[in-house]
């Protein structure tokens, strides 16, 4: 379908803007096999792995605002590609690693806030399940040992961890889209208006993707840019 809405718009560098978990590992693996460029939310729970090295080096307190531009693997849950005896990240680059994709992970105080009202609110509820005040049902942090319902209170602490973070995973260069780009673009994907299709006689209505043509600030010129290179 992105494909014919690329030759039909005649858009020859075609950007697909996505929310995490609408695509799938090998459909972004297609959509960079058919040059063309991505940039999807990711999972809050790849954090760990993400950022394992930047924790290691300096700790998990973050600051409002703060970027982390580094890679995330392909597929599986940790990347073979970052040396973790490094201090710096990596600059992702589809030749050097092309077991991962650029991974940008921000810090937002706000989000912080936001995060950490929903996780009590989750204690809470998974407290009260527990505790035989609120029916047993699929709760988040309540787990089950020799056959009692507990609190989870390893997984609620890794939550609260990585309170206040957002991932997006692209395979847009730093040359071609700084960090700040990249996540302005993807938050741009709540603001998509309804766009003709592909068949002139019909709509699409917003939903939760979109696709835009690449738009690098840097000196490099789109035409100039394929995810391959």
């Amino acid at each position: 379908m992105v494909e014919g809405f690329r030759k039909a718009s005649g858009i020859e560098h075609l950007v697909v803007v996505a929310d995490a978990g609408m695509l799938s590992a090998g459909n972004l693996q297609a959509l960079h096999d058919a040059g063309m460029g991505f940039i999807v939310g990711s999972r809050v729970a790849k954090a760990p792995a993400d950022l394992a090295a930047h924790f290691a080096w300096h700790g998990d307190a973050l600051a409002d605002g703060q970027v982390i531009d580094t890679i995330t693997p392909r597929r599986g849950a940790r990347s073979m590609e970052r040396d973790e005896k490094l201090r710096d990240e990596p600059v992702w680059s589809p030749a050097e690693f092309p077991g991962s994709w650029r991974a940008v992970w921000a810090y937002s105080a706000r989000r912080f806030a936001r995060d950490n009202k929903t996780l009590t609110a989750q204690e809470n509820r998974a407290r009260a399940v527990v505790a035989g005040d609120r029916r047993p049902k699929a709760t988040r942090f309540v787990t089950t040992r020799k056959g009692d319902q507990v609190l989870d209170e390893k997984a609620l602490a890794r939550a609260r961890r990585l309170a206040g973070l957002k991932g997006y995973v692209t395979n847009i260069p730093a040359t071609v889209m700084p960090a700040d780009e990249v996540i302005a673009s993807y938050h741009e994907l709540w603001h998509v208006e309804p766009v003709p299709c592909a068949c002139p006689s019909t709509t699409c209505a917003p939903g939760p993707s979109s696709t835009t043509p690449a738009t690098p600030s840097r000196p490099t010129s789109p035409s100039s840019w394929h995810p391959s290179r």
